[in-house]
């Protein structure tokens, strides 16, 4: 393990943000809730809750730096918030010009059910990955892959692992929708200050055989391609799918379906309400399907990354087992390559 970081699986989640009923919705439901806990310590823990379909992570730590700026009685604001949502707009006639297979409306055959959500009492646990970690991950893959972004590395790990988890029929497909922050797609770009939700979820898809029978670098390979597939154009097709199924579009309600979040650069550790930057910043839990990934730092202050999983008992000790062994088949292929190495001078 990496360290002990302030991971996050909160016990008393109920009492640190109120479960307002009616809020889980999207449509009349309230946009934000905030509970503020004063600790006896004489800390605090601001918690909120947001309406996904206003903000996306980037935009709520605009928005949670503007509150703090406020707190600390900053009389401008560094960044001016902007609203402009007409850019996300849908074209007139809208035109949907991409396969968004992240849509699909998935059934279940008769021959082979698949797997629905959710799941048979969930736990959580959390899982850090270390600098020295990561370059061993990164040593399973080809060298043509070794320029891949620490989450890509991570997610392909995740992602492989938690299939041989759940243990689902190999010829089952299984997607990971690639969350993806679309402000740079755009010519010009977005304006700073944007508060809005700009992530779009390309879906890479594989059969289960396929993804735990190939080398890591193939769901490599995958995520890498679903996520270059974003476009201007992109999104503007998932606008128009959108409007085209009467804004009721959903994520398929099945066990195969995987997304991570990448929240490492975020900066919600950074937010500083008069008191101080935060010791810890990000989602409080996993959810279903969902993932994040979050900076975290242990004991001796190196840097590392903490996600927290969400699956059925059984399936999450088998996730923390073949995590493990990924782990160990990369120390030992780095070792073999240390005595080739040494033997062959």
């Amino acid at each position: 393990m990496f360290g002990e970081p302030i991971c996050p699986q909160f016990p008393c989640l109920d009492q640190l943000l109120y479960d307002v009923p009616g809020s889980e919705g999207i449509l009349n439901c309230p946009l934000l809730l905030v509970q503020v806990t004063r600790l006896k310590c004489g800390g605090f823990i601001f918690a909120l809750r947001l309406n996904h379909v206003m903000s996306d992570g980037t935009g709520l730590a605009q928005f949670l730096f503007a509150l703090g700026e406020m707190a600390r009685g900053v009389a401008t604001h560094l960044i001016s918030p902007v609203w402009e949502r007409h850019l996300l707009d849908a074209r007139l006639p809208a035109r949907i010009t991409f396969t968004h297979r992240e849509y699909d409306e998935v059934e279940a055959p008769v021959t082979t059910p698949i797997t629905i959500l959710p799941f048979d009492n969930p736990v959580q646990r959390s899982f850090s990955f270390g600098f020295a970690e990561v370059s061993l991950l990164r040593s399973l893959l080809p060298p043509h892959l070794h320029h891949c972004t620490t989450f890509e590395l991570i997610t392909a790990c995740l992602w492989r692992c938690r299939t041989l988890a759940i243990n689902l029929d190999p010829d089952e497909e299984v997607r990971m929708l690639c969350v993806v922050n679309a402000r740079s797609k755009f010519n010009p770009s977005f304006p700073s200050g944007y508060y809005g939700n700009v992530i779009v979820l390309p879906a890479a898809i594989t059969t289960v055989k396929s993804l735990c029978e190939k080398p890591l670098g193939y769901a490599m390979e995958l995520i890498k391609r679903a996520k270059a597939s974003v476009t201007e154009e992109y999104v503007k097709s998932v606008a128009a799918l959108t409007v085209a199924r009467g804004k009721q579009i959903h994520f398929p309600n099945v066990i195969g379906t995987y997304i991570i979040s990448d929240l490492t650069k975020a900066g919600f550790e950074d937010i500083d309400f008069g008191w101080g930057k935060a010791v810890f910043g990000g989602p409080m839990i996993a959810v279903g399907v969902i993932s994040h990934l979050m900076p975290t730092k242990n004991k001796k202050g190196e840097v590392g990354i903490v996600t927290s999983v969400c699956l059925p008992a059984p399936a999450m000790e088998r996730f923390a087992k073949e995590l493990d062994m990924l782990k160990h088949q990369a120390s030992e292929g780095k070792k073999s390559k240390s005595i080739s190495i040494s033997s062959a001078l």
